[in-house]
């Protein structure tokens, strides 16, 4: 497989690497997001350990790391009794030759005995310290990491030398792998998201709609049971989760809303949107000009777009897509598929407004996000620094031109946003797929922006 981008990610643990003195890394994110690649990436071409944990009893997790630690020294396999021992044994060895080791998948090993935290940390403060090898610690479950590896109850804490949580490509960094133009790779984003794995197993030498019933609406396909594995490997009774995230990715965003979607009251519920939060299955987003902490206004979404898309279009439809995929494709995905996608354009067109006020295109933010109150709701809002500027932006997925309507529509809703003083500085941009009404540049101020597509790619 190609492995594409994350030139930041190999960077900072070339760096670390190179130094003198020791170094322990962690690295954590949700699955398929590509960390194994990267540590292999990373450790192609240096001399380093490799350790995959598995899910399986502990005596023969450990027996087979002492062995990958004795291969590779050309060792006889010595006999082993604890963590304890297995790790003064890498110690011992790590003395005489700098090398990385990299356990995958550490979450597995901390199942089955809790102890290994406590045992990690002698091993960095007596044996690591004293070398210039480097420990890198990763894992797919963020809950784990963060609170066995990363937390103040940590054993661990405070003895990392730097992290990495891997994240999702954004479209900008898809753009590499999605050999698409831009209007079907803003549509194609909208159904893979920006999972290395997902991105890569799509063909796009074919069309969208061959790749979505190829690879997610045969029953044989790795897509098509995805999410439902993805669930089943972080908890143990997901029903109601699959019941809440259906909910949501079908336009349920609010606490009680979704609560009548799904029958679920909103006490139980809010533990279960912390759960799926904490997964990073779901977001929770408020007004860009309200306090995240104080405000109740809430919304939620599906956190990823390949998950959003299966929860909108697969779940619902598990049955017919069993008996007529090509049905379920004809007359339920393809006529709601631009209304699925407005919502990825709308976070593209953030990215955008993001490179341009890094290239200086537009005036500098420091939030940008969505506005709603009441009725009104403005698609993207900039707020400046220093509360004396502000951005309104509209996306438009439509197969229209975009006229002076959404203008006079956009400068009544800027009105109703109340911050920032009354002498404030108001910016405003357009996006659209379709372009714009000729002489619509022209009629605008100064102060606006406009972006058809190509100018979007141009950003990007």
């Amino acid at each position: 497989m190609t492995f594409y981008d994350r030139t930041e990610e190999l960077d900072a643990l070339d760096t670390a690497f190179e130094s003198p003195d020791h170094d322990f890394y962690v690295v954590y994110g949700r699955r398929r997001v590509g960390k194994t690649e990267l540590l292999k990436e990373f450790c192609t071409g240096r001399p380093h350990i490799y350790f995959l944990a598995a899910q399986e009893a502990e005596d023969r997790q450990r027996e087979k790391f002492v062995e990958k630690v004795a291969d590779y020294f050309d060792d006889r396999v010595p006999r082993i009794d604890g963590w304890d021992e297995a790790l003064e044994y890498l110690g011992e060895k790590l003395a005489t030759e700098q090398l990385i080791v990299a356990i995958d998948e550490f979450p597995y090993l901390v199942e089955e005995n809790d102890s290994l935290p406590s045992y990690l940390q002698s091993f960095v403060d007596e044996q690591l310290q004293e070398t210039d090898s480097m420990l890198v610690l990763c894992g797919s479950s963020v809950s784990t990491m963060e609170s066995e590896v990363l937390g103040h109850e940590s054993p661990l804490y405070g003895r990392r030398t730097g992290q990495i949580d891997v994240q999702p490509f954004s479209f900008q960094q898809a753009q590499d792998v999605i050999h698409y133009d831009i209007e079907d790779a803003i549509r194609s984003f909208a159904v893979t998201g920006g999972t290395p794995m997902y991105l890569t197993l799509f063909h796009y030498d074919q069309p969208l709609k061959k790749n979505i019933q190829t690879h997610i609406l045969s029953p044989t396909a790795v897509l098509y049971n995805e999410p439902e594995f993805l669930l089943r490997t972080e908890l143990r009774n997901p029903a109601r989760y699959i019941s809440i995230l259906e909910a949501i990715a079908t336009g349920h965003t609010t606490p009680n809303v979704i609560s009548g979607a799904t029958g679920i009251d909103v006490g139980p519920l809010s533990k279960y949107l912390q759960t799926l939060r904490r997964l990073r299955l779901i977001d929770r987003e408020v007004p860009v000009t309200a306090s995240a902490k104080q405000s109740k206004r809430s919304r939620y979404q599906v956190a990823d777009e390949f998950l959003r898309f299966w929860f909108r279009f697969v779940e619902p439809n598990r049955s017919s897509i069993e008996e007529a995929p090509d049905v379920v494709y004809d007359g339920t995905i393809e006529p709601n598929l631009p209304d699925h996608v407005a919502t990825t354009f709308e976070d593209v067109c953030k990215e955008v407004v993001w490179e341009a006020i890094r290239r200086g295109q537009l005036e500098s933010y420091s939030e940008v996000g969505r506005w709603w109150y009441g009725e009104d709701e403005i698609d993207i809002v900039g707020l400046g620094p220093d509360a004396d500027r502000i951005l309104f932006a509209e996306c438009k997925w439509t197969n229209e031109p975009v006229g002076q309507s959404l203008v006079s529509q956009l400068h009544e809703k800027a009105e109703r946003v109340r911050w920032g003083p009354e002498t404030r500085d108001e910016e405003f941009a357009l996006f659209s797929k379709s372009g714009f009404v000729d002489g619509l540049a022209e009629d605008v101020g100064d102060n606006w922006s406009l972006f058809d597509l190509s100018e979007l790619e141009a950003v990007l």
